[in-house]
């Protein structure tokens, strides 16, 4: 399988599940050879899968599924059939996922999205799958791609809530606990409080997070994994800067 994950991956790095007026029509981005590679890794893939992010919202489900399937056909990369899994037909979850060789994990909710994927044992039929599969994950799809997901809290409210888990298990597919979209929310304020400062510094302590910035992502295929475009990692309270736009870091010896 090879895996792509996301912060953004369209074209002026806005996010669906953000603004989705700001994204409609637009193809997968450029940046870092994003869609250069996701295209070459697509060759010979037929049948498209968005795996929702929030099973009950149908309608949000179908604008995202639509938005992305456009990006990718307005890049050069389309498929025979394309379908959306959610409520609606989660009890089929098990054969849609195995016929299904391009995967996307949509961006939403982290933890709405992680109570789904366990309640359809996504990780198990993601470990059963054989031939050829392309995954992309989006926002919070790259972050329940982990082994250890870190849901940093983000709705109002979820910071101060001692109920709110802040790590929950993921995927497995990757061990690289992501937080996306940096450059849009390094200065945000959550429940008066800043959110990587005052939140999310005490959660760092002991562990690598991963600042993605729109544009970049995490590519592997099991034998690599290299994260390409700029890059900042937090660990113990610290933020460092690793890489700058255009630049590649391997996460795995060759």
């Amino acid at each position: 399988m090879e895996i792509y994950l996301t912060s953004s991956p369209f074209a002026g790095h806005e996010d669906p599940a953000q603004d989705h007026t700001q994204c409609a029509d637009r193809p997968i981005s450029e940046a870092n050879g994003f869609a250069e590679r996701l295209k070459k890794s697509a060759a010979g893939c037929r049948r498209g899968l968005l795996v929702a992010s929030d099973p009950d919202n149908a309608a949000f489900t179908e604008m995202i599924s639509a938005d992305i399937k456009k990006a990718l056909f307005l890049s050069g990369i389309s498929f025979e059939s394309w379908k959306e899994l959610d409520r609606r037909n989660q009890a089929n979850a098990a054969g849609i996922v195995s016929e299904s060789d391009f995967i996307v994990l949509a961006g939403g909710h982290t933890p709405t999205q992680n109570r789904f994927f366990h309640e359809i044992g996504l990780r198990k039929l993601l470990e059963k799958k054989s031939g050829k599969c392309v995954l992309m994950g989006i926002s919070a799809g790259s972050m329940n791609a982990a082994s250890l997901v870190y849901a940093q809290p983000e709705e109002e409210g979820e910071s101060l809530d001692p109920k709110y888990e802040r790590f929950l298990p993921g995927l497995g597919l990757t061990d690289v606990m992501i937080i996306p979209h940096y450059q849009r929310i390094r200065d945000r304020i959550l429940d008066g409080k800043r959110l990587f400062e005052e939140i999310t510094v005490p959660d760092s302590m002991g562990r690598y997070l991963y600042l993605l910035s729109d544009g970049s992502y995490l590519y592997t295929n099991g034998d690599i994994a290299r994260i390409y475009g700029e890059l900042h990692i937090m660990k113990d309270g610290v933020i460092r800067k690793v890489a700058n736009e255009g630049g590649v870091t391997a996460l795995i010896s060759e």
